[in-house]
């Protein structure tokens, strides 16, 4: 039940199970988060972890309350947060509670994650046949699938935020929800932190520190879960990359086990010319030491990290299953892979850009693209539309 309207200030609850300033999702709500504390909303955050240190304020302090989980298994995990958290919302009166996960109690819900039954879908094209056949008998793609729909199909919720086009398109196709139920919202970037000024600051540093020549092609992977997000193939490609430029080198960092693409890598012959970095929080210094972002992406709702790319200037290349893909037009401000599946089409399109006698064009109109999503502008969107629903 909602506090009647009083004022101009809003109470308002955010649902998010981790709750950190470092994945690009984290980073946007920490940021939405900070803008409203300052503006004199009471923000609550309803999560399972916190860390606050990056949500820095100069009007209220946002409160945590801690939601209990069970941690295994992990659709138990799932489920439990759904449960818990709904419970102690019900406790408290708020204007607005909007959820980034798939919980049984909000009135608003960021699609930030796309839509589970897609994803099944999209990855039957990398799994075997035996996997394929147990995605519908996992406990934990069951739970997700239900929790999903209970979301999409509940009578308290009253916006649905969408981040691509795409993402929009799957939800009323799989749930039958009304389009008008739903808004897209592309994320926003931080185009003074990602600039392309860094190039200057960072490059030349960083590529001595990683014994990478400056006139080297490199081409940067960041982000985790290795295989959703195409390593396989991006590897599989650099063989015929290495033909036409034999020093290439790939910058693999993010957080995912790397055995298995080293073994990769060593079978295909350019275990030299990949990089393997692990987890890092160097994103804006990777960037500017980079020539080319690639994520060959099998699903992506709407990558951060290409966002990212292309406001420091660098041009991206991607596929159509990623939201971003709706921004770039194909070796204009960007690349954009049919088949995230072929490797012999990735390396064509890097070598396109290689040979390219254009690529200050490409940085430019990368970046220029990114100029409309400024998360300032972005963020002003999402607090309008509070706004709206309070009216």
């Amino acid at each position: 039940m909602h506090r009647a309207p009083t004022s101009l200030f809003m109470k308002i609850a955010f649902v998010r199970k981790a709750y950190t300033p470092y994945g690009g999702a984290e980073r946007y709500l920490a940021q939405l988060i900070k803008r409203l504390c300052n503006q004199g909303h009471e923000v609550h955050v309803f999560a399972h972890r916190w860390d606050s240190n990056g949500t820095p304020t100069e009007g209220n302090a946002p409160v945590f309350h801690r939601v209990p989980v069970v941690k295994s298994p992990a659709f138990l995990e799932a489920l439990s947060f759904a449960f818990f958290s709904k419970k102690l919302l019900q406790e408290e009166a708020f204007d607005i509670i909007h959820s980034f996960e798939r919980t049984l109690y909000q009135d608003i819900y960021r699609a930030g994650d796309g839509c589970h039954r897609e994803w099944l879908i999209q990855r039957r094209k990398m799994d075997s046949w035996i996997k394929k056949r147990t995605y519908w008998m996992n406990p934990l793609h069951r739970t997700l699938l239900s929790l999903e729909k209970r979301v999409f199909q509940s009578p308290r919720l009253k916006k649905i935020i969408a981040n691509s086009q795409r993402g929009k398109e799957e939800i009323i196709r799989h749930y039958g929800v009304p389009g008008g139920k739903i808004e897209v919202i592309y994320n926003g970037v931080d185009l003074e932190t990602f600039h392309p000024r860094n190039v200057t600051l960072f490059r030349k540093t960083l590529r001595k520190e990683l014994k990478i020549p400056l006139e080297t092609l490199v081409v940067l992977f960041l982000g985790s879960g290795f295989r959703r997000k195409g390593l396989d193939s991006l590897i599989a490609s650099f063989p015929q990359i290495k033909k036409e430029v034999p020093q290439a080198v790939l910058i693999v960092a993010g957080k995912d086990g790397i055995q298995s693409y080293r073994e990769m890598a060593k079978s295909l012959g350019v275990e030299r010319n990949i990089l393997f970095l692990g987890p890092t929080q160097r994103a804006k210094e990777l960037y500017a030491a980079s020539d080319l972002f690639a994520l060959p992406t099998i699903y992506d709702p709407f990558s951060n990290a290409c966002l990212e790319a292309m406001a420091t200037g660098i041009p991206v290349l991607t596929t159509r299953a990623n939201g971003v893909a709706e921004l770039i037009y194909d070796q204009q401000n960007g690349f954009l892979v049919q088949d995230p599946l072929n490797p012999e089409e990735i390396a064509e399109k890097v070598l396109a850009f290689y040979m390219s006698s254009e690529k200050h064009l490409l940085r430019e109109k990368a970046r220029n693209t990114s100029l409309p999503l400024d998360l300032d502008s972005v963020l002003n969107r999402m607090i309008h539309l509070y706004e709206e629903f309070r009216r």
